[in-house]
């Protein structure tokens, strides 16, 4: 079996059961619409005020929903003593890592397409923003889901360890997306390579230690 088909088996096997427990239509959707009402609510009926702060907005609802995403696919695993499974398992650790992020950037992007409008001047670039950002934040999450369920304060450590390291995808991804939507192709590309280049060193980390991190 190869690297790239145990990958894809890892993620099939995470979106068939988010699919079957309906986990992402009956907490990530309903969470992420109630994020953006409740700013939207915040900052009033404005129209100026909310496009300028609607890239941020998105992107709130994204980094939280990824957190709830990572946090679940872990869970599940060790809800069903599955985790030990996976340890013991012939298979490389690298591709479990690789097809459980590509399996919440999956879902990430679901959320996205679903709440959000992207009939904007630049749809491809605020797209590409999306998915190089839903890719960093799914690698993040993915590699540091394994230590939190290890953890006696896994509610509390997962949250500590994402959120610091998550600060310069979420920069980058608001200020791509501000630029795609005011139509500011030229500048877009710059903070796309950015995002690019965080998804290469997050992706990176993890295919090198997550191994590790599974056996402690």
């Amino acid at each position: 079996m190869t690297f790239a088909h145990q990958a894809t088996l890892i993620a099939r096997k995470d979106l068939l059961i988010e699919v079957r427990g309906r986990h992402a239509l009956g907490t990530l959707l309903p969470f992420a619409a109630t994020v953006l009402i409740a700013f939207g609510f915040a900052f009033g009926p404005g129209r100026d005020v909310l496009e300028r702060v609607a890239p941020g907005l998105l992107w709130m609802a994204v980094l939280f929903s990824a957190v709830m995403a990572s946090r679940r696919a872990y869970q599940t695993e060790s809800e069903d003593g599955a985790l030990e499974g996976l340890l013991l398992a012939p298979i490389d650790k690298a591709a479990v890592f690789l097809g459980k992020a590509f399996a919440v950037t999956v879902e990430l992007l679901a959320l996205v397409i679903v709440l959000f409008d992207l009939s904007v001047a630049n749809p491809f670039l605020l797209l590409a923003a999306f998915v190089l950002g839903a890719i960093g934040l799914a690698a993040v999450g993915s590699l540091f889901g394994v230590v939190a369920e290890s953890a006696r304060t896994r509610e509390a450590i997962f949250p500590m360890l994402v959120l610091p390291l998550v600060a310069p995808i979420l920069i980058a991804g608001v200020r791509a997306t501000d630029l795609a939507a005011a139509g500011r192709s030229s500048e877009v590309l710059s903070w796309l390579g950015l995002l690019a280049a965080f998804d290469v060193v997050f992706l990176s980390v993890g295919v090198l230690v997550f191994g590790y991190l599974l056996e402690d």
